[in-house]
């Protein structure tokens, strides 16, 4: 007897297309774990890596006139995930209670006996991001976070507009944040930047 539940997901993407609700479900079945495990292992905390679950399959479902069978699903879902746990771990680093939940929970998932070792490498790994910024990047991005600099003083310093200084810092910390998520765990490094 033909179940749906061993289609491939190009047939039940196809479907889906068309509003085929049990080929959604048979999609959500199959990778709401691994999303799920996915999604924890960047934004660390369980409550977020859920609601990322349901965000991703809501986008799925709203946006499924789009989807384009031949593709591979399961990309595009993690790339979904990816985006919304970015976009999570960006406000997190603007909201000290929310990084530092970020941050312990970040803790909690290591091995005790790892945690020296791997603060060390992340340090070492927030600096090596810091030094690949453009130098002029770099320099007002040391001098907001080194030297505690408003964002007028360095203006005044560097005889520039306090509008370039904030574009600079956001463009820094865009840099920062993409060398970080290439190289390493962002949600410990966050913590680290805080402070840098």
């Amino acid at each position: 007897m033909f179940k749906i539940e061993n289609n491939s997901d190009h047939v039940l993407v196809e479907h889906l297309k068309s509003g085929d609700e049990a080929s959604f479900q048979v999609l959500f079945n199959r990778y709401q774990e691994d999303v799920y495990f996915y999604a924890k292992s960047l934004v660390k905390i369980d409550v977020q890596a859920e609601e990322i679950v349901q965000d991703v399959f809501i986008k799925v479902w709203v946006s499924k006139h789009l989807l384009k069978p031949k593709k591979s699903f399961k990309a595009f879902i993690f790339t979904i995930a990816r985006n919304l746990a970015f976009n999570f771990l960006k406000k997190a680093a603007n909201d000290r209670e929310l990084m530092n939940r970020v941050f312990y929970e970040s803790i909690e998932s290591h091995k005790p006996t790892d945690i020296n070792l791997t603060e060390a490498e992340y340090k070492n790994l927030s600096e090596r991001a810091i030094t690949s910024l453009p130098p002029r990047c770099q320099l007002i991005f040391k001098m907001s976070r080194e030297e505690g600099k408003s964002y007028e003083e360095i203006s005044d310093e560097l005889n520039i507009s306090a509008n370039t200084v904030k574009n600079q810092m956001t463009k820094a910390l865009g840099n920062i944040r993409e060398f970080l998520s290439l190289h390493g765990d962002i949600a410990f490094l966050l913590a680290l930047l805080w402070n840098c």
